[in-house]
Formats: structure tokens, sequence, C-alpha cells
């Protein structure tokens, strides 16, 4: 369900576009194939060569919010289809100065078209939507075409942390990520019950943990036999 359209959206939006890139997912998709590709550099958005994380369905922006305060020489790009949702953290990065934080205001699927091959290092998946229904599950973002965007935007020997709160979608993404050229590094079915001094927790973490509910991860990275397209 789609919370209610902030009041002044459009202006708040316009103050915040040296933090926001704005594309329009669904025309984009329209074009024909080679007329989609707007490449921006990391060096184009951030004006340094620090590495770039990517969290995709990054919400209001919290989780790389955290992670870009730890760790300054590293460089978080957020990806967030609702600009409704985003604003909020994109004012928050303004307001506060943050350096290392830009978002992407698109669906996932355009990615391959917007950054370069090879130039993300370390991808992350929190909460994803489940997409439970069998006629939705190619909405799934570990479904295999989201996959092979990842394979093509990770530099070699990068990594895909993935969490999640929902027992069926991990197991589903498991094979998922085995099935289509990953290697699991590390999995668990309660991340919570081990050392987690290394954590960064979302809003939704935060919930399940508050009620005890179990929290999958897995880390997979690409095999090197895999061929990025």
């Amino acid at each position: 369900m789609r919370a209610r359209r902030k009041k002044y959206l459009d202006d708040r939006a316009d103050k915040v576009r040296d933090i926001i890139v704005i594309s329009k997912t669904s025309e984009l998709l329209g074009l024909e194939e080679k007329e989609r590709y707007s490449v921006i550099t990391p060096n184009e958005l951030f004006m340094n060569d620090n590495p770039v994380e990517l969290e995709i369905g990054c919400g209001k922006g919290r989780f790389i919010y955290e992670k870009a305060i730890k760790n300054p020489d590293i460089n978080y790009l957020g990806v967030e289809i609702q600009l409704n949702v985003i604003i909020t953290g994109a004012e928050r990065i303004k307001n506060e100065g943050v350096k290392n934080v830009k978002f992407f205001n698109c669906g996932a699927e355009i990615l391959k078209y917007q950054l370069p091959k090879k130039s993300i290092s370390k991808l992350y998946l929190n909460f994803s939507c489940p997409y439970p229904k069998k006629q939705y599950e190619n909405h799934r973002l570990t479904y295999f075409s989201f996959l092979d965007i990842y394979k093509y935007l990770l530099k070699d020997g990068a990594e895909i942390h993935f969490k999640t709160d929902n027992d069926n979608f991990f197991e589903y993404s498991l094979e998922s990520f085995k099935e289509n050229g990953f290697e699991i590094v590390f999995e668990t079915r309660d991340l919570h019950a081990g050392d987690v001094s290394d954590n960064v927790m979302t809003e939704y973490e935060q919930k399940f943990v508050a009620l005890n509910k179990n929290i999958n991860k897995l880390i997979a990275k690409v095999k090197n036999d895999s061929k990025n397209d």
C-alpha cells in the first residue's frame, strides 16, 4: 500500500536535486534498448573515486545513513521507487551535510541503464517485498532477471547482503541465488542469535526483533565461472 502523498512533494524534491536523481522508470523501459542508456558514473555523483555500495529498496534511507556515518570513505547509493518515501531521507542527508550518500528514485530494473558495469562494491537487499503470490514472482528482487542486473553492476568478488523476516522468501531467494551463478558464503535463519556487533538494523528489522521474530540473512558472491553480460 502506497503512503499518502506528502504535501509540497515536488517543491521539496526540487530542493534536494543534488541528493536525488529522479528517473521515470516506465518511460525509460518504453524506449528501444539502445536508447535507454543514460549512465552516470560514481565519480560524477560523488566527485571522488571511493568505493560505492548500493541498497535497493532503501525506504527512508536510515540504513545507508547509518552506514555512511560509520564509513565516511565509502559512498552509498540508495534506490527507492517511491519519491514520497525517499524524500524524508534526502532531506535528512542534505540538512546534516552528509556527503557520501545519494539516492536514485527509480525501479531496480533500470539500474543497468544508469550505472556503469562493475561499478558497485557491495549490494544490500534489506527486507524487500516478498510478493508471496506466484503470479508476482517476477517482481521479487531475487528473481533471476534482477540477479542478472546485479551481476552486471557488481565488481569482481563483490557481495550481496540479503536480509528478510519472511522464511519462505528466504528459502526461495537462497535457491534463486544458487541457480543463477552465485555462491552462498554465509547463511543464517536467526541472525540475532549470534554476534551482531557489526550489523546495522533497518526500521523493519528493529520492529521484528522487538517482536522476537527471527531474521534470515545470506551473503552471496558471483561465482568465478559466471559471466556478466
